[in-house]
Protein backbone atom coordinates (compact mmCIF):
# COMPACT_ATOMS: atom_id res chain seq x y z
CA UNK A 1 0.00 0.00 0.00
CA UNK A 2 1.52 3.45 -1.11
CA UNK A 3 0.66 6.45 1.58
CA UNK A 4 0.91 9.61 0.27
CA UNK A 5 1.78 12.58 2.25
CA UNK A 6 0.04 15.73 2.52
CA UNK A 7 1.67 19.13 2.19
CA UNK A 8 2.21 20.12 5.69
CA UNK A 9 4.98 22.38 7.54
CA UNK A 10 8.20 20.10 7.25
CA UNK A 11 7.50 20.12 3.29
CA UNK A 12 7.55 23.66 3.33
CA UNK A 13 11.00 24.15 5.03
CA UNK A 14 13.07 22.98 2.34
CA UNK A 15 11.93 26.09 0.10
CA UNK A 16 12.87 29.68 0.59
CA UNK A 17 10.34 31.92 0.56
CA UNK A 18 10.14 35.45 -1.14
CA UNK A 19 9.65 38.55 0.31
CA UNK A 20 7.35 41.08 -0.95
CA UNK A 21 7.44 44.83 0.33
CA UNK A 22 4.57 47.39 -0.25
CA UNK A 23 5.35 50.84 -0.20
CA UNK A 24 3.01 50.94 3.16
CA UNK A 25 5.27 48.67 5.02
CA UNK A 26 8.65 49.98 4.06
CA UNK A 27 7.31 53.76 5.79
CA UNK A 28 5.84 51.56 8.80
CA UNK A 29 9.34 49.26 8.94
CA UNK A 30 11.02 53.00 8.35
CA UNK A 31 9.80 54.55 10.97
CA UNK A 32 9.90 51.61 13.42
CA UNK A 33 13.63 51.42 12.93
CA UNK A 34 14.18 55.34 13.69
CA UNK A 35 12.44 54.81 16.79
CA UNK A 36 13.83 51.67 17.60
CA UNK A 37 17.54 51.73 16.31
CA UNK A 38 18.74 49.27 18.88
CA UNK A 39 16.65 46.60 16.97
CA UNK A 40 17.95 47.08 13.40
CA UNK A 41 20.00 43.88 13.73
CA UNK A 42 17.40 41.89 15.40
CA UNK A 43 14.73 42.76 12.83
CA UNK A 44 17.04 42.25 9.69
CA UNK A 45 17.91 38.41 10.99
CA UNK A 46 14.02 37.80 11.77
CA UNK A 47 13.19 38.76 7.95
CA UNK A 48 16.04 36.48 6.76
CA UNK A 49 15.33 33.70 9.02
CA UNK A 50 11.59 34.42 7.57
CA UNK A 51 12.92 34.19 4.35
CA UNK A 52 15.01 31.29 4.82
CA UNK A 53 12.35 29.25 7.17
CA UNK A 54 9.56 30.77 8.37
CA UNK A 55 8.45 28.01 10.66
CA UNK A 56 11.67 28.28 12.72
CA UNK A 57 10.48 28.13 16.21
CA UNK A 58 12.42 31.22 17.61
CA UNK A 59 9.97 33.07 15.05
CA UNK A 60 7.22 32.03 16.91
CA UNK A 61 5.13 31.65 13.50
CA UNK A 62 1.33 31.81 14.32
CA UNK A 63 -2.12 32.91 12.99
CA UNK A 64 -4.21 36.15 14.13
CA UNK A 65 -7.49 35.99 15.18
CA UNK A 66 -10.35 38.06 14.82
CA UNK A 67 -10.64 41.13 12.09
CA UNK A 68 -6.75 40.03 11.60
CA UNK A 69 -7.65 36.42 10.79
CA UNK A 70 -6.18 37.03 7.48
CA UNK A 71 -2.85 37.44 8.81
CA UNK A 72 0.52 35.57 10.53
CA UNK A 73 3.42 37.27 13.07
CA UNK A 74 6.53 35.95 13.71
CA UNK A 75 8.01 37.95 16.86
CA UNK A 76 11.25 39.67 16.25
CA UNK A 77 11.70 39.24 20.11
CA UNK A 78 9.39 39.13 23.28
CA UNK A 79 8.37 42.67 22.95
CA UNK A 80 8.36 43.56 19.07
CA UNK A 81 6.43 41.52 16.00
CA UNK A 82 5.75 41.60 12.40
CA UNK A 83 2.29 41.06 11.38
CA UNK A 84 2.13 39.53 7.71
CA UNK A 85 0.77 37.52 4.61
CA UNK A 86 1.35 34.50 4.40
CA UNK A 87 0.80 32.48 1.24
CA UNK A 88 2.22 29.31 1.46
CA UNK A 89 1.10 27.85 -2.69
CA UNK A 90 3.29 30.85 -3.58
CA UNK A 91 6.02 30.56 -1.01
CA UNK A 92 5.32 34.23 -0.89
CA UNK A 93 5.55 36.50 2.55
CA UNK A 94 4.18 39.50 2.30
CA UNK A 95 5.28 41.85 5.54
CA UNK A 96 1.95 44.05 6.65
CA UNK A 97 3.40 45.98 10.12
CA UNK A 98 5.88 46.29 12.58
CA UNK A 99 6.01 47.11 16.07
CA UNK A 100 4.95 45.70 19.66
CA UNK A 101 2.01 43.56 20.56
CA UNK A 102 -0.74 46.68 20.59
CA UNK A 103 0.81 48.34 17.67
CA UNK A 104 0.18 45.28 15.78
CA UNK A 105 -3.00 43.95 16.90
CA UNK A 106 -4.72 47.69 16.86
Amino acid sequence: MRVSRCACQSDFRRVSFTLTFTASYNRRAIKFLKKHPELKKQYLKTLQLLALNPFHPSLRLHALEGRLSELHSVSINLSYRISMEFIIEQHEIIPVNVGTHDDIYR
